[in-house]
């Protein structure tokens, strides 16, 4: 304890010391933070030195080993940094799949040279990482995706189309579900690979949503060289891998959306004050729209709470399970039903589009409650998630 007591004064002093005073306060979500990269701009200064400062620490990836840019931190270690953190509202130096999805996956699959490559850049935010896992025809029958991947001696061919990549267009690499053998059980003839986004033959297509623009991206591979050194594990066992990354995946999902996100700028309670007419320090005083926010709120923070104990087993160096599958749903429909109640306290001020006459976020919010409609399909649906949670969960029979 008395370990933990010192390294949480030094922590806090070098954050103090270390931390932008502009960023100070500033808790800006996992979605809307730096992600990194070869293209990426800050929309501060700040972002960048804070950044740089972090990573040389290597507090962009506190529990990774130091000689791959973490910080080699204890999962007590970082549980304390991140209670600093957030005791002074400092944003995440560093955020985006390298660090949750493909990070981690290398970490535990991937050969010495491959983390060599790719962890220390993922640290220092230099390259930006996007998922190519599903297909037109191949969503929630993932394993049914038809992306091939030739022999060409060193190198693999590929070709096909990946869509619902999430920013390919400001990616710099994609971790992709490849076919490497069109004969095998479907599962059994899929292979993980790294592809450079620059790589000749790799082109992008952005996705307009109906809630307007969207991170999502259609992404093409004709004739795309890639070297047999990029396959994470064995030829033909993608699946494998693609299973375990899905679970940070699923996990990193009902993180971010659990918190409540949707365009909550406001707590759901000052928001229906405003609309109502309430004094700021007095009840809401609609019982029905109270009960139906009081809900919410202790929804999420039991969800939340159920989340952080996964988070310190996985720093505890446990692997994500099937349980991931029940925060995927969860944090989901959570989003869905806080964007619901967000649109239903605004009443006709949340009818905008566009134009002048509404304040605050209010054009924003039909926007991210259309957005929301998603969240249940984009990284497994939840009726496919439902199927693993009775098979592998509850051990229901098939």
């Amino acid at each position: 304890m008395a370990d933990l007591d010192t390294f949480r004064s030094e922590v806090g002093s070098w954050l103090d010391a270390n931390c932008p005073e502009a960023l100070k306060g500033d808790r800006t979500s996992a979605i809307d933070g730096v992600w990194g990269g070869r293209k990426w701009e800050p929309t501060r200064p700040e972002q960048r030195t804070w950044l740089e400062r972090a990573s040389a620490q290597g507090y962009t990836a506190p529990t990774w080993p130091k000689e791959y840019g973490g910080g080699g931190l204890s999962p007590a270690e970082a549980k304390v940094l991140s209670q600093e953190m957030a005791a002074r509202r400092i944003p995440a130096p560093l955020t985006g799949f390298g660090l949750s999805m493909i990070g981690p996956t290398l970490l535990r699959f991937g050969t010495e040279e491959q983390k060599q490559e790719h962890l220390t850049k993922i640290t220092r935010g230099e390259i930006r990482w996007c998922q190519g896992y599903s297909e037109p025809g191949a969503g929630s029958d993932l394993a049914g995706l038809q992306t091939r991947a030739e022999d060409d001696g060193d190198h693999y061919l590929i070709n096909g189309t990946k869509v619902w990549t999430s920013y390919a267009d400001q990616s710099d690499w994609i971790f992709a579900l490849v076919r490497t053998d069109p004969d095998a059980k479907k599962q059994e003839g899929i292979t993980f690979l790294l592809i450079d986004m620059d790589s000749p033959g790799v082109s992008v297509s952005p996705i307009l949503l109906i809630s307007g623009s969207s991170p999502f991206c259609e992404t093409y591979f004709k004739d795309v060289r890639v070297p047999k050194a990029n396959v994470v594990s064995d030829v033909n066992a993608g699946w494998t891998v693609a299973k375990a990354l899905l679970g940070h995946e699923r996990s990193m999902i009902a993180d971010a959306f659990g918190g409540g996100a949707g365009g909550a700028k406001r707590s759901l309670a000052d928001r229906a004050r405003r609309y109502l007419g309430d004094a700021a320090d007095a009840p809401v005083s609609d019982a029905s729209l109270r009960e139906r926010i009081a809900q919410a709120e202790l929804d999420t923070r039991a969800f939340l709470l159920t989340v952080q104990r996964a988070k310190d087993a996985a720093k505890a160096g446990q692997q994500p399970g099937p349980e991931s599958s029940i925060f995927k749903v969860y944090g989901t429909e959570i989003n869905q039903r806080r964007a619901e109640l967000m649109v239903s306290i605004a009443g006709p001020s949340a009818l905008g589009w566009e134009g002048p006459g509404f304040e605050d976020d209010e054009l924003q919010l039909t926007r991210d409650w259309l957005r929301t409609r998603g969240n249940t399909i984009e990284g497994g649906t939840s009726e496919v998630q439902r199927n693993i949670i009775a098979k592998r969960v509850l051990g229901l029979p098939d």
